[in-house]
């Protein structure tokens, strides 16, 4: 990497002593001028939660500044959307690359940004690769001009047409602080809005540096707009004056996003929270659902929408299942250095180390078991926390129902995949489920009737999640809407019918009673029926 760390250091060659949140001096002040602040702005100081040392200080904005902010991309949106997608979508074929070229950097500001491991941040590059290559290969003909069936055969003839919004607003998450901070805007901007972007404070310097990105990727000036600040006063500002809404957060949160884009009248999509089932069914490859469990419940300290919290085991193969599982999950390596090779990293916060802290001591007084874990590791950072499996969880329990947002999962045994199924869907939330059985049929059986947006069989999310093609996102509480895909596009458009009308279209001919061509008209219809023709 070239400047962000000591010119005499790599990332890949840090002794273990050096701390791991030095960064190149003025990185902040220079990733900083992108975004929309006024001079003398209050400060926030970025933290790495590796070692709770300071990153850097970054300006905040002001609710000013967010109408400054859209000002500029209303203007900037109008020259951007006369262009056809086939040019707009230009700029991400660079993108791809250029994320790919500096993935090292990235990798360096998500880890110091949100404590995961190298592998995990990997993910996160690969997610944007792959977003950026699915939208510049498809996107045009996502939004494209497609005939339809007219009212009348020849005479009416149909046009569906595709319009953006016109300003997006965005208030994205810190737990992917790459991924989660711009591959939402990337099928927005394609689609012909401008943007409105507000990344979380804690995920804001590898947000500038991948805006910095798509700005030499070619997007043009004023089309993709930032700010930055707290959710309460400059992202409510950010999202109160979208043409479109996109949220990515609690459920708690997102139901007053919701309730406050009806207000106005205008689309929302909001990815909101999870308590994601994995189940284990009788036939399953024991040693490959127990490695994949790991990753599926562990990665980014669990810190993920799609993450798995309840491990639902067919009797059967409960006890083999533990035996091969437990022992991994103790043997995962945590660290905070940046470098490959670490199974876990830290969590975010001192607030969210003390929520885990919570769940699971609540469940350990309440006679739950812990089969691995279970304890915080403050000689590794300020916000570790050991990978936790519990047995013998009940309703009383917080972690039962309550997203933890961690690392911890809760173990349930049922005797049959109805059971399974039930169990499955007895919540609120309906995000992502995971299915494993070595009958491929049966697992897309058992998965057609869980009520998850995403269902990834004999995977843990990483199929569902990767597959761009396909929409993703949550059912019941776990939000409205979807990304990727068709949808994950079309929702940053308006459709329009234009239909002309050629021929005497349904004026009564003269000469012709009301009758008559009622007649007429029943007898065409039923012609139109058996020629197939809705």
């Amino acid at each position: 990497m070239t400047d962000l760390l000591p010119s005499d250091t790599s990332s890949s060659a840090l002794p273990q002593s050096t701390p791991p949140h030095v960064i190149a001096p003025g990185l902040a002040g220079r990733l900083a001028r992108r975004a929309i602040t006024s001079p003398g702005a209050q400060t926030y100081d970025c933290v790495t939660p590796l070692t709770g040392g300071v990153l850097g200080s970054l300006p905040q904005s002001t609710v000013s500044d967010v109408e400054t902010a859209y000002k500029a991309a209303r203007i900037a949106q109008s020259r951007w959307a006369g262009l056809p997608p086939e040019r707009r979508v230009v700029f991400l074929r660079r993108l791809h690359d250029l994320v790919l070229d500096q993935q090292t950097e990235l990798m360096d500001l998500i880890q110091l940004e949100s404590g995961k491991t190298r592998v995990q941040a990997f993910e996160e590059v690969l997610d944007v690769a792959g977003v950026s290559r699915h939208y510049a290969r498809k996107g045009p003909s996502y939004l494209a001009t497609h005939r339809r069936l007219g009212a009348l055969p020849l005479l009416s003839q149909s046009r569906e047409l595709r319009h953006p919004k016109g300003v997006v607003g965005i208030v994205a998450p810190w737990n992917y602080p790459l991924s989660m901070s711009i591959t939402d805007a990337l099928p927005a901007l394609v689609a012909g809005n401008a943007v409105v972007l507000r990344p979380d404070n804690r995920s804001a310097l590898t947000a500038l540096r991948a805006i910095e990105l798509i700005d030499r990727a070619g997007l043009p000036e004023g089309v993709l707009q930032v700010v930055l600040g707290d959710g309460p006063a400059v992202g409510n500002a950010v999202l109160e004056r979208a043409d479109y809404v996109m949220f990515t957060g609690s459920t708690a949160t997102g139901r007053t996003v919701a309730a406050r884009a009806g207000e106005r009248l205008v689309g929302a999509s909001l990815e909101l929270g999870g308590k994601n089932p994995m189940y284990v069914a009788d036939d399953a490859d024991v040693e490959a659902a127990a490695e994949c469990a790991v990753r599926a419940m562990f990665s980014s300290a669990g810190q993920l929408c799609i993450s798995i919290e309840r491990l639902i085991l067919h009797e059967r193969v409960a006890d083999e299942f533990l035996k091969v599982f437990v022992p991994r999950v103790k043997a995962m390596k945590l660290g905070a250095d940046l470098d490959w090779g670490n199974d876990m990293g830290s969590l975010i916060s001192a607030e969210q180390l003390a929520k885990v802290t919570e769940h699971v001591d609540d469940a350990v007084a309440h006679g739950a078991t812990v089969l691995a874990g279970g304890k915080a590791r403050p000689d590794l950072g300020p916000y570790f926390y050991e990978p936790t499996v519990l047995d013998g969880v009940q309703e009383s329990m917080q972690v039962c129902r309550n997203e933890t947002f961690g690392p911890v999962v809760s173990v349930y045994r049922v005797s049959s995949d109805a059971e399974a199924i039930a169990m499955a869907n007895d919540t609120e939330y309906g995000l992502n489920a995971s299915v494993w059985t070595r009958d491929t049929a049966r697992g897309r059986r058992i998965g057609n009737r869980i009520r998850c947006g995403t269902v990834n069989v004999n995977e843990g999310y990483a199929a569902a999640w990767a597959s761009n093609g396909a929409p993703m996102g949550g059912m019941k509480q776990s939000g409205l809407g979807r990304r990727h895909g068709a949808e994950g596009i079309q929702k940053y458009t308006e459709s329009q019918n234009v239909t002309v009308q050629h021929g005497p279209g349904f004026a009564i001919p003269k000469g012709i009673s009301q009758k008559t061509w009622a007649r007429a008209m029943t007898a065409g219809l039923k012609v139109m029926k058996k020629a197939g023709l809705s």
